[in-house]
């Protein structure tokens, strides 16, 4: 089972927010988990470039189909071929992840090489890598029971296997990590935009069609903070809010602004009741008898005008 080691200690999401107001004590673990989401969008965990030449980028080559993952010892165009559907082998092999899904941190797997700036780079100049990567995003996402819809937005679905892989997804919590590790390589790799129509899913599942409980902790803590996009990270927890039942044990975003988006709330129920009133005060008044004379334009009460 894969070590935790996927997670970040601050969070942004609310630095121009002030949390005047909040009580420490009840805010201990939104602030822990908070503080898990740190740095890891900027800091350098890993070789210097000037240590990565073009031949030691062995997670490009990887995706190039030069250079084939260790221990497993196989290229990227076989991996696709041969693992798609191997639903066992993807459970059961551990080490493949961290080639599939590279960071900037190391993993569980020594063998596998971390990222480096430079590399990056390279992978998002490289078109045949991203297609790789993508068709490696779609080949998981199909594990854990899921469709990509549309590639240039990142919008996903229920693949037509879900049950029988939602069911595997909360037996085999180390699939949490997992996720958390391929939200972030998405992130670094080119693909932010996928980060956020994933985890909307997970809260949907979740919150709305009451599935996946057993992961809810993870997408809260993990996945919805490895979401590089600021402002799609407020988008998503003013999601999960609007749906999380009870109110007062949600955690992740500060008191004010949870007292802000009650009021929003609010103020969205009385437009909604306010705009369904007014179709059945207008039937109303119209079935009236003054009503009526108005439809007619007035007049003397034969339905004659001037």
């Amino acid at each position: 089972m894969e070590d935790d080691d996927l997670v970040c200690e601050y969070d942004s999401t609310w630095d121009t927010e002030s949390d005047d107001g909040d009580d420490p004590g009840e805010n201990q673990m939104r602030l822990l988990n908070q503080d898990k989401t740190k740095s890891y969008w900027t800091s350098g965990l890993n070789q210097t470039d000037d240590e990565c030449s073009e031949e030691r980028m062995f997670n490009l080559k990887f995706y190039l189909n030069e250079y084939p993952s260790s221990p497993d010892d196989i290229l990227i165009k076989s991996f696709h071929k041969e693992w798609r559907t191997d639903y066992k082998r993807l459970e059961r092999v551990h080490s493949y992840i961290q080639w599939l899904f590279p960071l900037q941190e190391p993993g569980v797997n020594y063998m596998a090489s971390e990222l480096t700036e430079k590399e990056i780079q390279a992978f998002r100049e490289s078109e045949e890598a991203k297609k790789r990567l993508v068709e490696s995003y779609e080949l998981m996402l199909r594990f854990y029971g899921i469709q990509l819809v549309n590639k240039d937005t990142g919008e996903v679905k229920r693949a037509d296997n879900w049950k029988e892989r939602f069911a595997n997804l909360e037996r085999n919590m180390h699939n949490n990590l997992r996720i958390t590790r391929i939200l972030k390589s998405l992130g670094e790799l080119g693909f932010a935009h996928y980060q956020s129509p994933l985890v909307r899913f997970f809260l949907e599942e979740m919150l709305v069609k009451k599935n996946l409980s057993s992961i809810k902790r993870s997408v809260f803590d993990y996945f919805l903070f490895a979401v590089c996009d600021k402002q799609k990270r407020k988008e998503l927890l003013r999601y999960a809010f609007q749906h999380f039942e009870p109110k007062d044990k949600f955690v992740w975003c500060p008191r004010k602004i949870q007292k802000q988006l009650k009021n929003q709330r609010r103020g969205t129920e009385r437009e909604w009741r306010r705009a369904a009133r007014e179709p059945r005060l207008e039937e109303e008044r119209q079935g009236s008898p003054e009503g009526r004379e108005g439809c007619h334009g007035g007049g003397d009460g034969d339905g004659q005008v001037d």
